[in-house]
């Protein structure tokens, strides 16, 4: 199929920030904000599916990204939400609330709208892939998909051992030091990270190839510095304390490394 590039981008912005105000209202009704992580993943994953479709590439790669990124976001979207559903609201939302008062819900409007915008700057990684038209299969995409199942693994893993770790009542208020979480504090955030890699090799060829890199970028920017890291570090301090303040001791903070002594 072919459509002009701007068609597809305002459409796909269009699509994703009406789900957004659907479950802004959704959130309202049901005083859970976590729901917008749930969107972003489910959003961002259709968005791509959406740039392969009208893809300018082989149709061969462009039905392997569509595979990729849909398992992608169905995997993460369905476990975003046995949190939601199972859970309070996360204290990250909580601690915004308290911000923002009574204004909270215009300001939460607004922050969902631009997760709808996210969606698509994270997803412009496939919209370069999927114009890869070179002969398929290449090395690349060997090592793209072999990318892509080392880091769902590794997330998969990681999101099953801290489920296991609080699903058991006597670990309530301790730090999880299980796995991968006595390599780093946020193993799942790492693997996420390298995942967004596995789209930057596939569509390395493309025209305009380098552009593939704007995902794994953009998301180490996100995750470090402004929507993972740091909210997540500063609700485990409030909640966790000294306890907290040992495993930022002794843990790395990000990329998998032996555990360190205490300082």
């Amino acid at each position: 199929m072919s459509a002009p590039t701007w068609l597809v981008w305002i459409g796909a912005w269009g699509a994703t920030a009406t789900l957004m105000a659907v479950l802004w209202e959704v959130q309202r009704r049901r005083k859970n904000a976590g729901i917008v992580d749930v969107a972003w993943a489910f959003g961002t994953a259709l968005v791509g599916i959406a740039f392969c479709v009208f893809g300018t590439g082989a149709v061969g790669r462009r039905a392997l990204l569509g595979t990729l990124i849909g398992v992608w976001g169905l995997r993460l979207g369905t476990h975003l939400w046995r949190r939601v559903a199972s859970e309070k609201e996360d204290g990250r939302y909580r601690e915004l609330r308290k911000t923002w008062g009574e204004t909270q819900q215009k300001w939460l409007f607004v922050f969902f709208q631009i997760q709808a915008s996210w969606a698509l700057i994270f997803a412009s990684s496939i919209f370069f892939a999927a114009r890869n038209d070179r002969t398929l299969p290449a090395l690349y995409d060997f090592l793209g998909v072999g990318i892509w199942l080392i880091a769902i693994a590794g997330e998969t893993v990681a999101d099953r051992q801290l489920s296991r770790f609080r699903s058991n009542p006597e670990n309530r208020g301790k730090v999880c030091r299980q796995g991968l979480w006595a390599w780093s504090r946020h193993p799942n955030y790492f693997f996420e990270w390298v995942h967004w890699f596995g789209y930057v090799a596939i569509g390395w060829a493309a025209p305009w190839g380098f552009l593939t890199l704007i995902g794994p970028m953009v998301m180490l920017l996100f995750l470090l510095k402004i929507t993972g890291i740091p909210p997540t570090e500063s609700q485990a301090l409030r909640s966790r304390g000294e306890s907290y303040r040992r495993y930022q001791n002794e843990v790395s903070v990000f990329i998998p490394l032996p555990p360190r002594r205490a300082r």
